[in-house]
């Protein structure tokens, strides 16, 4: 039985929760110590032994009822396997595994609308969509998302070389704070945006996780991949090794409609818009169109509700196990039992 923790503190498990069924003994031996039937002697004349019914008589028959049944209640709690989980060995169990590849080519910096205030740079609105949808809460357009606590996620910058920043972990925080870092490519380091690569990097670090129920792959980008030289995957290669391997890939369009760009960037605008529909038809994802910030959180909103599973209780690669303590505590109180009905609470007969 796996331990429960809350935001704080923690919660022992037990072993072998079976054992608990047997509490009900320890005040049942305690109530038949009291009521059981005990010895006597015939003496003729009972003042001998005036006062020995007095305070020494009750305390043993009470304190003796009293220190059994917690013994036996420490013995049923050392038979349960009372434990704590060690929480730096924590592992998922029937979570999510998500690898967020986020463009960050020079198109990136254009401004796009974000609802209840001015416009931000188009990383920007990418990064608080992503952020609301690892961290739960409510959007500035009363969209409301669920946290992802119990999920591994990873992240990857999309630009000419793919990079891996973050791998997958439970570590939000970390993930966060190196997502708070990204910016986008300056101009003259910017040689293009190598979709196919990026798709094959997320696929490799997913490829090697464990522990995951369902493992997907989420996109953003402008959809303009560069064929920068012959070596490279294309982005159809790359969504073919993911769907060999069962990965579903979401993917988000976040340019501009092709209609809406200057005519000698209609066509590429028009080709990268169909490659990210490929790769997510191709994997059994799905594409969106989000060239505002309004429209980005509605999908991401989209594949939170997707991709929500059922998550069991978290398991443990290692626990502090407390039965032997138990153990110890109901050996002490049995001699101690022995020891003070031979000695203080002693009674004739």
């Amino acid at each position: 039985m796996p331990g429960v923790h809350a935001e704080g503190m923690q919660f022992p498990s037990f072993a072998n929760p079976e054992f608990l069924f047997l509490t009900p003994l320890a005040p049942a031996i305690a109530w038949w110590w009291v009521r059981r039937p005990r010895p006597a002697m015939r003496f003729g004349d009972t003042s001998l032994f005036a006062g020995s019914r007095g305070w020494r008589a009750r305390s043993a028959m009470w304190g003796g009822a009293t220190l059994r049944g917690l013994a036996c209640m420490t013995l049923i709690l050392a038979c349960s396997g009372p434990r704590l989980p060690d929480l730096r060995t924590r592992l998922p169990a029937d979570a999510i595994a998500i690898m967020m590849i986020v463009d960050i080519s020079d198109s990136m910096r254009d401004p796009v609308p974000w609802p209840g205030g001015p416009e931000v740079s188009r990383l920007e609105a990418a990064r608080r969509a992503f952020k609301l949808f690892v961290l739960g809460g409510e959007s500035p357009d009363g969209t409301t998302f669920q946290a992802h606590s119990s999920d591994q996620i990873g992240l990857v910058a999309l630009a000419n070389v793919p990079e891996t920043l973050c791998p997958l972990t439970l570590n939000h925080s970390v993930l966060l704070k190196v997502l708070d870092g990204l910016k986008p490519v300056p101009p003259s380091e910017n040689a293009g945006t190598n979709v196919g690569d990026a798709i094959a990097e997320a696929v490799i670090r997913l490829d090697a996780s464990s522990g995951a129920k369902t493992k997907v792959l989420v996109l953003l980008s402008d959809g303009q991949h560069q064929q920068l030289r012959d070596a490279i995957l294309k982005p159809r290669q790359a969504a073919q090794h993911a769907a060999n391997l069962s990965l579903k890939i979401y993917t988000i369009d976040a340019g501009p409609d092709p209609g809406a760009t200057p005519p000698a960037e209609v066509e590429e605008r028009r080709q990268g818009r169909d490659n990210l529909r490929a790769v997510a038809e191709m994997t059994g994802g799905r594409m969106f169109t989000a060239p505002n910030g309004i429209d980005m959180l509605a999908a991401y909103k989209e594949i939170d509700m997707l991709e929500r599973t059922s998550v069991s209780a978290p398991q443990y690669r290692r626990y502090f196990e407390f039965y032997w303590w138990c153990s110890a505590a109901a050996v002490v109180l049995i001699l101690l039992t022995h020891m003070l009905e031979r000695t203080l609470w002693r009674t004739v007969p």
